[in-house]
C-alpha cells in the first residue's frame, strides 16, 4: 500500500502514538487524515480533519464511519491502560480494558471494513503490545485484552484474506507516553514506532515488532515459560 494519496484515520490521536501517527501519516503524502479522539478539542495537529470517536460507544463509531466515508488506511491506536490485581480488585477496569481493546477494536472494525472495501481496499493496523504474548504483575487486565486483541488481528487478517485489505499486527515494549509516566526503564519514541509501522504498511507486513523486549518475548514463547516468568515470581 502507497501511503501517499491514501485517506487514513487514526484513533485516540490527541496524544502519544496516536499523534504520531497523524504527524508521520502526513509528513508521507497522505492525502487526508481524520485525527479521532474521545475528546476531540485535545488535537492538535494542524492539517487534519478532527473527529470526535469513543471506540466503546456504537452509535459514536458509526456517526464517525459515515462523516468518514473516504478512508483507505485504519489505525486503530485507541486504548487505557490500568492496574490491579484480577483475582482479588473490583473487575471493573478489567472489564473496561476488554471492553476498549478488543471490543471497542472490533467495533471500529466492523464499521470501518466496508468503507475500505467500497473504496478500493487498503490497510489496517492494530497497535497491540509486547503484552499481547506476556503479563507481569499487576498488568493482568491490560494484558488478557490485549492478547485477545493480537488473536482478533489475526482472525480478521484471515476473514479479510484476498479482498484488497491488509491487517497489520503491531507489537511494542514500552513507549515514552502519558501512559508510561513514572516508567522508569528504557522506552521506545512513539514516532519511530509510527514510522516502523507505516513502513509495514508500505510492504504490506502482516506483523511489526518494533522493539528488542518485544522480539524477545515473542521468541521465548517457544521456550519453557519459567524462563521468562522466574524473574517477576522470584
Amino acid at each position: 500500500m502507497d501511503i501517499t494519496g491514501s485517506v487514513a484515520l487514526v484513533t485516540g490521536s490527541n496524544r502519544g502514538i496516536g499523534r504520531r501517527f497523524v504527524t508521520e501519516l502526513l509528513d508521507r503524502g497522505a492525502a487526508k487524515v481524520y485525527a479521532t479522539a474521545r475528546r476531540p478539542e485535545l488535537v492538535d495537529v494542524p492539517g487534519v480533519e478532527v473527529l470526535p470517536l469513543d471506540i466503546t460507544d456504537s452509535t459514536s463509531v458509526a456517526a464517525a464511519a459515515a462523516r468518514a466515508g473516504d478512508v483507505t488506511l485504519l489505525v486503530n491506536n485507541a486504548g487505557i491502560a490500568t492496574q490491579g490485581s484480577l483475582l482479588t480488585d473490583d473487575l471493573t477496569d478489567a472489564r473496561r480494558e476488554m471492553d476498549t481493546h478488543y471490543w471497542g477494536t472490533l467495533e471500529v472494525l466492523r464499521a470501518f471494513v466496508p468503507v475500505i472495501e467500497r473504496n478500493g481496499g487498503g490497510g489496517i493496523v492494530n497497535v497491540l503490545s509486547a503484552l499481547s504474548w506476556f503479563v507481569y504483575p499487576g498488568s493482568g487486565g491490560y494484558a488478557a485484552a490485549k492478547s485477545a486483541e493480537w488473536n482478533l488481528t489475526n482472525a480478521v487478517r484471515l476473514e479479510l484474506a484476498g479482498r484488497g485489505v491488509t491487517v497489520q499486527g503491531l507489537h511494542l515494549g514500552a513507549a515514552d507516553t502519558d501512559i508510561m509516566a513514572g516508567y522508569e526503564g528504557s522506552m521506545v519514541d512513539p514516532l519511530d514506532v509510527a514510522k516502523a509501522s507505516l513502513d509495514g504498511v508500505e510492504r504490506d507486513a502482516l506483523e511489526v515488532v518494533v522493539d528488542d523486549w518485544s522480539a524477545m518475548v515473542k521468541a521465548s514463547l517457544a521456550a519453557d515459560p519459567a524462563a521468562l516468568y522466574q524473574q517477576f515470581t522470584a
